[in-house]
């Protein structure tokens, strides 16, 4: 899988860490302050926006009072608790860092979450060192399926798109991985097990842990 390969670039939530459950949960809550109910299917409808893209899906379609930026801040302070004591890391993700930076491969991170709480996780899992370049939807024009995000982190990777691999949890991830002309790899997740025959479609590799990578048991799909 990694033959040929100078840098890996992982989304976070729902591939570095099980953490996608706690987003639904956070939006039940805080629309439910508003006395509003949290529409079926809108998990989907928003997956690959960014932090701020999705401020602004809620903030129109739920007609909120508040900013865009005060959206956010009560987010944040929804999730931090969250991500310091209820996420965990996905199963073989401190043996398959350690194993890149045995094989010299750089290592990036591309997620569509806020860079505060990006940064938080990773402190929280003593793995913020081990990426050499952090980056957010936030900081391109458009998130996922757009290619933005991964083309601009392997930029500051100084590594071509086609010596990249991708490790995605959801299809927007995955074909914004593809529509940046890099390898890809879908990660299982439960929040995204009714889309697994899609992710499958999408992805040249499926993997049920890191584990896969590291053992060579990873399936060619």
């Amino acid at each position: 899988m990694l033959q040929g390969k100078k840098a890996v670039l992982f989304d976070l939530d729902g591939t570095l860490v099980d953490s996608m459950w706690m987003w639904k949960e956070i939006d039940v809550l805080y629309l439910g302050r508003l006395g509003k109910e949290l529409p079926p299917g809108l998990q989907r409808d928003i997956e690959g926006m960014s932090f701020t893209e999705t401020a602004v899906y809620f903030k129109e379609t739920f007609d909120i009072p508040e900013s865009i930026g005060e959206i956010k801040e009560i987010w944040l302070s929804m999730a931090r608790d969250k991500y310091l004591w209820e996420v965990p890391l996905k199963a073989g993700v401190p043996e398959f860092l350690k194993v890149l930076k045995e094989k010299g491969i750089k290592t990036g991170i591309c997620s569509s979450n806020s860079i505060e709480l990006v940064e938080a996780v990773l402190r929280t899992h003593g793995i913020d060192g081990c990426f050499q370049k952090i980056r957010t939807c936030c900081d391109v024009p458009h998130g996922k399926p757009a290619p933005d995000i991964y083309l601009k982190v392997a930029e500051d990777l100084q590594v071509a798109p086609e010596e990249c691999m991708v490790f995605e949890d959801i299809p927007m991830g995955i074909l914004a991985g593809k529509n940046a002309g890099m390898s890809t790899c879908a990660v299982e997740d439960a929040f995204s097990r009714d889309q697994e025959e899609e992710k499958r479609r999408l992805a040249d590799y499926y993997i049920a842990s890191y584990y896969d990578v590291i053992n060579g048991t990873y399936e060619e799909v």
